[in-house]
């Protein structure tokens, strides 16, 4: 498929799962489809498995934005936990579209957790409490990692919850980064898992001893001896070095995620003749993350360095800013060069990035899809060094090989959902999900409208709608918990009571409310007492009057 096709079928509103070889411009039409979902007033929730990933994309690992963390599992209280922290609950009820890059490292596991807090908070029982769901990345890339003595993980595709949610994939055909035809079949052979002895061969002919290479970074599959390197060959660099250093904004907690994720170092030390890497897309300055080039100087002005990249550009270069935003509000951010030491750098970290030369050493590879990687990311034969090359390197997981052929099938089919709407079919289907969103017209954001003074309860209502607990909009209004309830019960009364803007109450205290609800159908709503009696006490009254507002008879 096209990016210009996957888009087209992204902006119907549809659950997604693009995917496609590197270089195929999986990054470049996700950018597009948050352009035209801001243009229309609509703020997805960006996330990613990695922290690496999702700094380059200004958003927070799937784990941070779903609030599961680190667990592997969910217990009740857990779960409930997760439902009382307010930011959390505000943060996927006002979610309608939920992008989650590179899948390939996301286990099953994971993902059904993901599922189960989106059901639960948004009070929806569909395929993640029926967000939009894109899911982006490529099996052949590296897997979800586990512990050693841990069962290894199944892929994402694996989860129940892959299947409820009914991807319509996008594979995606086009090529921007590989640009030696015979070197791209190479690639595409071991995606199939027929690496001819022709193919063998062509590989080791680019093994080099690392001595007589020079000038392009080293990739290695452990990361142990990556920092010696570069350290090392900054202390053979004449004169002294010069450090800058990582500012920050923003909670300690996701300050961390930033540093982990971002590519430039918290602390980084230059020096005239040192080799970099840009490490991150800045296509007006002229660079891009992988971007090669060597320190030159620095600005007797700022103190900057000025890089020559490898085409010979001149660049000095300034902070760039990497961010957490959640629905368009800055959470946290760093500021620093966006620049690393390039002797040496890891594969993992390595995904992503499109190099001209790379030299890597494969012998010791010790996991499908690393070599993929690795090799994937310079653009010809003639920028690869090889130190080595074992039988894992050119080995792909079996099961990505027979779900590939699927993913194939399944975008084809894609293909014909679209062939067989009319432009002005495809055109409806879209705008009615921009409607469903909240999103406006093409061209025009929402303005912002006077409002009349509102009534008591009106003031109550509105604070309740921002995602404010009872607890906390008393606060706000430095009125009683039993005020606000009174307010939320004349609204109801009114036929004002906007269940589904309020879900988030409900989700706090959804366990309770299940319970209460079993006794209502028992014995009727009317009268309290009875009902807090037959509970034996174990909800309060507010408790019992806030599960009134969500009972629905039979």
């Amino acid at each position: 498929m096209t990016q210009e096709e996957t888009l087209a079928v992204l902006k119907t509103g549809k659950n997604v799962f693009l995917t496609g070889e590197p270089g195929s411009g999986k990054t470049h039409t996700i950018n597009a489809y948050v352009s035209y979902l801001r243009s229309r007033g609509i703020e997805p929730a960006i996330t990613a498995s990695t922290g690496i990933a999702a700094t380059h994309l200004g958003g927070m690992t799937i784990h941070s934005w779903s609030g599961i963390g680190i667990k592997k599992t969910l217990s009740r209280s857990e779960l409930k936990e997760i439902c009382e922290r307010d930011r959390l609950v505000r943060r996927v009820l006002g979610t309608n579209v939920l992008l989650i890059d590179e899948i390939s490292m996301l286990d099953a596991n994971t993902l059904s957790l993901v599922d189960l807090v989106c059901r639960t908070l948004r009070k929806n029982d569909t395929p993640f409490g029926n967000l939009q769901t894109v899911f982006v990345g490529d099996f052949f890339q590296l897997p979800p990692v586990s512990r050693g003595d841990e069962t290894p993980p199944l892929y994402a595709f694996q989860a129940e919850v892959w299947t409820s949610a009914n991807p319509l994939v996008c594979y995606l055909s086009e090529h921007h980064r590989q640009e030696d035809g015979n070197f791209l079949a190479i690639l595409r052979a071991l995606r199939t898992g027929f690496v001819s002895p022709e193919d063998r061969a062509c590989l080791l002919g680019c093994c080099k001893n690392p001595e007589t290479i020079a000038d392009v970074p080293k990739l290695f599959p452990h990361n142990a001896n990556v920092d010696a390197i570069n350290a090392t060959e900054l202390e053979k660099l004449p004169g002294e070095s010069r450090e800058f250093s990582m500012t920050n904004q923003g909670p300690p907690t996701l300050v961390e995620q930033l540093m982990r994720g971002c590519l430039s170092p918290n602390c980084l030390q230059l020096k005239k003749g040192a080799r970099v890497m840009f490490t991150k897309n800045e296509f007006l300055q002229n660079y891009v993350n992988g971007t090669l080039g060597d320190v030159i100087g620095f600005s007797k002005e700022t103190g900057f360095p000025t890089v020559r990249t490898r085409s010979g550009r001149l660049i000095t270069v300034e902070p760039a800013t990497w961010e957490i935003k959640d629905n368009g509000r800055l959470l946290a951010s760093v500021r620093q060069l966006p620049l690393r030491l390039a002797w040496a750098i890891t594969v993992h970290k390595s995904q992503g990035m499109s190099l001209d030369a790379a030299y890597m050493d494969l012998s010791r590879a010790f996991t499908y899809g690393q070599g993929y990687v690795a090799l994937s990311r310079v653009r010809s034969l003639a920028g690869l060094f090889l130190g080595g090359l074992n039988d894992r390197a050119l080995e792909v997981d079996p099961d990505i090989l027979s779900q590939d052929t699927v993913f194939h099938s399944q975008s084809d089919q894609t293909k014909i959902f679209l062939a067989t709407r009319s432009s002005k079919e495809l055109e409806s289907i879209q705008e009615r999900f921009v409607q469903t969103c909240g999103g406006c017209p093409p061209g025009k954001l929402p303005s912002k409208k006077k409002k009349n003074k509102k009534t008591s309860f009106e003031q109550t209502l509105a604070l309740v709608k921002k995602g404010l607990s009872i607890a906390n909009a008393s606060k706000e209004r430095n009125v009683t918990t039993g005020t606000i309830l009174k307010h939320l019960e004349e609204a109801h009364c009114a036929g004002r009571f906007p269940v589904r803007e309020l879900t988030h109450l409900y989700a706090r205290e959804a366990f309770a409310i299940h319970e209460i609800h079993a006794v209502f159908r028992a014995m009727g709503h009317e009268k309290l007492g009875p009902v807090h009696d037959r509970l034996k006490g174990c909800f309060s009254y507010e408790t019992i009057r806030l599960a009134r507002l969500f009972f629905e008879k039979k």
